[in-house]
């Protein structure tokens, strides 16, 4: 039975919650989910500072986690970290801007992306482009809601990203939505229900593709470019409780 690290990026625990429900719901039978959340860092990440906060505490809670696993998913969009994780695991690492992406661009010729606030567009447009996804990428739209205020008002969250979804779908030509966050996991029939487009849901698509990898027997290369880190005195890591 495969074993998934799933690992938000920031420490709302509520947070947490919505994406490990979205992860289950997206698992076959007989995956086991298990959710991280980082017990230091930003609660929640909307900037390049807090990113790279992020970054660190979810190597760390990776690290720290002493059991069994087969591969894991960053929850974050947009956010730094996954080349560092893959240089520490050989085990599969899914990001769910990536998942996103590029499952997004086999079921339409463009997608845009719905994030959260203006500030997080260049963020997400950045790790587009270092994945080679953002040729296929319509638009980056902001939904103008912080990470926090959907978890706190998902009505009017559901609103605000369905207003974009549409504008993104009759002005930018897009053909796919993604959901631009890992806070808006299972928010997707509701996008969808409004836009009549497919829409994805990083965290479901990191999931499976994350099994898929699992079951093909695939590991993270370490020839060069993920290769471990070369041993070193690193001061104070792992970061203690």
């Amino acid at each position: 039975m495969p074993t998934i690290l799933v690992v938000n990026v920031n420490t709302t625990a509520t947070m947490t919650d919505a994406i490990a429900a979205s992860a289950r719901a997206a698992a076959r039978p007989g995956t086991e989910i298990v959710a991280l959340t980082p017990r230091v860092g930003p609660a929640s990440c909307e900037g390049n500072f807090e990113s790279y906060f992020a970054a660190l505490a979810v190597m760390n809670e990776v690290v720290a986690y002493d059991g069994p696993y087969d591969a894991v998913v960053q929850a974050g969009f947009g956010e730094h970290g996954r080349e560092g994780l893959q240089e520490l695991l050989d085990v599969p690492v899914v990001d769910i801007t990536e998942a996103a992406g590029h499952v997004a661009s086999l079921l339409g010729h463009k997608y845009s992306v719905v994030t959260t606030l203006d500030r997080a567009v260049p963020l997400i447009e950045d790790r587009l482009m270092l994945a080679g996804l953002d040729r296929r990428c319509a638009s980056v739209r902001s939904s103008g809601l912080s990470v926090l205020e959907l978890d706190e008002d998902p009505e009017r969250a559901v609103k605000a990203i369905v207003a974009e979804a549409q504008l993104a779908v009759q002005d930018d030509k897009a053909e796919v939505i993604c959901l631009g966050c890992g806070g808006m996991a299972g928010l997707d029939e509701a996008v969808r229900a409004a836009t009549g487009v497919p829409v994805v849901d990083g965290v479901a698509a990191a999931v499976q593709l994350a099994e898929s990898l699992i079951a093909l027997g695939l590991r993270t290369s370490k020839v060069r470019t993920y290769a471990p880190p070369r041993p070193k005195p690193l001061t104070g890591w792992p970061l203690k409780p």
